[in-house]
């Protein structure tokens, strides 16, 4: 058996790490184009590796969006043709680069005569999305800024539907953090912050409800949770299954004069429209 390449084998380390991630995701931590990621991944995946590549999305958004036909004839899409593809696994590694292969060329779906005057497309992932020429019911308003005892509401990648609660920060906590047996540096102080994660859909939540959960200081930095389990405040397990609410606590540890003015939460690594934040007030 031929040894991958070393960026596969990069690859792979990394996503024997993480377990489930976008390709997205496992880019940007390798520094690699997503397509090059996305290549390499499923050609492991087919050389017999337990390596599963997917695809998620809000299936009623795509549905609505197949359904306008009017709006869809206009959408060019993207362009096929040549991509680059990466040999790996138990193929040779390559030595003078990727290989072009060409793609089927796309053809668009026809546009289906209807009355009136052609769609317009509503604010993305939105109830708007298919048709934005025609009325639509209003919509509730989503918070996604709170103070602490606020609850609010974001959806999973999985396409759950939670509420989630900060219910408390406590500032500074050391006593807790030497209570369970560690032992904080000169010039540092703990942080505790308690949430609460309610699943009120029907989709399991499968993720930690606390792995994106960060302190946002005054300048604007964040600070990531310790690696840190305080025996008398549990911190959370993964998943939250429908109709479930699971509470858990996170701890931090950062310099003893920074101030600290958000709590924030998101269903990824980085900032996006599902992204929460609580204001700390002095």
């Amino acid at each position: 058996m031929v040894a991958p390449d070393p960026v596969d084998a990069r690859l792979l380390a990394l996503i024997a790490e993480m377990g489930r991630a976008a390709v997205h995701e496992v880019a940007a931590r390798l520094g690699m184009d997503p397509r090059e990621a996305a290549a390499r991944l499923i050609t492991l995946s087919g050389s017999g590796l337990p390596l599963l590549v997917g695809v998620e999305c809000d299936p009623n958004g795509i549905r609505k969006a197949l359904a306008n036909s009017v709006a869809y004839g206009n959408y060019q899409g993207t362009p096929s043709g040549a991509y680059p593809v990466y040999q790996s696994g138990p193929y040779p590694t390559h030595t003078s680069g990727p290989h072009p292969v060409q793609g089927p060329i796309s053809t668009p779906f026809p546009a289906q005569p209807q009355p009136g005057p052609a769609g317009t497309w509503g604010p993305p992932q939105s109830a708007d999305w298919a048709r934005g020429d025609q009325p639509q019911a209003a919509a509730k308003p989503i918070s996604r800024t709170g103070k602490i005892g606020s609850t609010l509401e974001a959806d999973s990648l999985e396409g759950a539907h939670l509420q989630i609660q900060l219910v408390e920060v406590v500032d500074p906590a050391d006593f807790l953090f030497t209570a369970a047996g560690y032992k904080l540096a000169d010039g540092e102080r703990a942080v505790v912050v308690h949430t609460e994660v309610t699943n009120r859909s029907q989709v399991a939540y499968n993720s930690l409800p606390d792995m994106y959960l960060v302190l946002v200081t005054k300048t604007g930095e964040t600070v990531t949770k310790a690696p840190v389990s305080l025996s008398s405040r549990p911190s959370h397990k993964i998943g939250v299954q429908p109709g479930e609410t699971a509470g858990g606590h996170t701890v931090y540890v950062l310099p003893e004069e920074t101030v600290i003015t958000q709590v924030r939460w998101s269903v990824r690594s980085e900032v996006d429209i599902n992204t929460l934040v609580w204001t700390v007030e002095d």
